[in-house]
């Protein structure tokens, strides 16, 4: 879900069409709906306007949504566009540097107490590569090569191929990986 950001005045600023409590409420619908959904999103900071308000609303939000996988960026004039055409970039390249890292260090945050949570599940992992002792792979919910991994160690499973489908028990985790072992393999290939 490509959200941007949460503040009302930036999201009519964007020409978003959506408000911050209609915002609030669809993330809050979503995973009362679909128990377990694994949200990614993409938030941006310093574009025109933001004011340091702005920028508590959006770590709030992002406190509170707890997304499991998010991308953030610095606001960057692009020739053509509406937000060039109409306004100043009036946030300070340093400004939004700082707001970015900001961003980013309560998201790391956040994904490691994702990926610690994680420890005792049984997961479905597709398998995509063989790597050193390791066949790697990822979970349903990940991307392959932006997303963390899944590695499961060869010596304890049987011989397994890219395309194949296992279910894996998390028995640790660390910031970017996700470490298991071979609980019951199907057959199913991609």
């Amino acid at each position: 879900i490509a959200l941007q950001h949460i503040s009302d005045s930036q999201l009519f600023a964007m020409r978003r069409h959506i408000t911050k409590q209609e915002t609030y409420d669809f993330i809050e619908k979503i995973r009362c709906e679909v128990p377990g959904i694994h949200i990614r999103t993409t938030l941006m900071v310093g574009f025109p306007g933001e004011t340091e308000d702005d920028f508590r609303e959006l770590l709030d939000f992002v406190k509170w949504a707890k997304f499991e996988r998010m991308g953030a960026f610095a606001y960057s004039e692009e020739e053509g566009t509406y937000a060039a055409e109409h306004y100043k970039d009036d946030v300070p390249d340093d400004v939004k540097q700082a707001r970015l890292g900001k961003l980013m260090r309560v998201q790391q945050q956040i994904s490691e107490e994702v990926q610690q949570s994680k420890i005792g599940q049984t997961m479905k992992v597709v398998i995509d590569r063989e790597e050193g002792e390791y066949f790697v792979g990822r979970t349903e919910y990940d991307s392959p090569e932006v997303d963390p991994e899944v590695l499961i160690r060869k010596n304890l499973s049987p011989s397994l191929r890219p395309g194949m489908f296992v279910q894996a028990r998390i028995e640790n985790a660390d910031e970017f990986d996700l470490f298991g072992t071979l609980y019951d393999q199907t057959t199913k290939t991609t």
